[in-house]
């Protein structure tokens, strides 16, 4: 038999967050995965530790009141729907999207990241960003300015969005049935969700800090901290490098 949730933190029980957002907690969970690709601020939010409570809270308490096909299902389309936005902000913005000064919201090096991962793996990259932080949040984007066709944008944005969101929240889900797993997130719900997001949290203001820590040192040395017109088109990707083979094992040759 199951045991009820020892609520060591009140507010962090399903029950709570289920009374507090009632039947806006599946919109709210799609939301943030939309956000993670649809705007450029998405790298601060949660993300994969999300899908998994997602699942696991749908298997032990029903949070959402839905079957995990509706949650799987709503979070793979809240996923696709933020890469296309994301990308058609990509697309319409052009280069200039990337002329913005060094914050904790941006970073050029951000930026060259996603394009590493392009310039390696080519078109796929949209696939694999999925699972990447913060690759995944300028992946759409990068992609968009690039002009990657859009058909072939869209098929891998399909795929990555079920690999990632419906994927992972099954698979959170899923290991629900493991006996001593589902008895522990059960009794231990509280803490485990204090845990992740609060462990996400952290994460997150220390690379929002170290972020802002080092744009400020670098403006204080007197470096420029802003990307301009001619540092933002070079940003841009070549459209050549989506129609690229993934070189997988990383020896340079596609």
């Amino acid at each position: 038999m199951l045991h009820a949730p020892t609520a060591l933190i009140p507010w962090l029980d399903p029950q709570a967050i289920i009374g507090a957002a009632g039947p806006w907690a599946l919109l709210v969970v799609c939301f943030i995965v939309f956000a993670e690709t649809g705007l450029l601020v998405g790298f601060l939010l949660p993300g994969d530790t999300l899908l998994i409570i997602a699942g696991l809270l749908t298997h032990t308490s029903n949070v959402f009141g839905v079957n995990i096909w509706v949650v799987s299902l709503l979070i793979a389309l809240s996923a696709f729907v933020g890469g296309e936005v994301g990308y058609v902000i990509g697309h319409k913005g052009g280069p200039a999207i990337f002329e913005r000064k060094e914050s904790g919201l941006f970073s050029k090096k951000n930026v060259e990241r996603t394009n590493a991962f392009f310039e390696r793996f080519g078109g796929i990259t949209v696939i694999l960003a999925r699972f990447v932080p913060i690759v995944r949040t300028f992946a759409p984007v990068a992609a968009g300015v690039g002009h990657m066709p859009w058909r072939k944008y869209s098929l891998y944005n399909l795929i990555g969005a079920m690999l990632w969101g419906f994927g992972l929240t099954m698979v959170g889900y899923l290991i629900a049935f493991i006996p001593w797993v589902r008895d522990l997130v059960v009794d231990y719900i509280d803490v485990i969700l204090l845990i992740a997001v609060g462990g996400t949290a952290l994460v997150t203001l220390w690379h929002y800090f170290a972020e802002r820590h080092k744009a400020k040192k670098a403006r204080l040395a007197g470096e420029d901290i802003v990307t301009d017109a001619v540092e933002a088109e070079e940003l841009a990707l070549d459209p050549e490098v989506f129609e690229r083979a993934p070189d997988l094992d990383g020896d340079g040759k596609h």
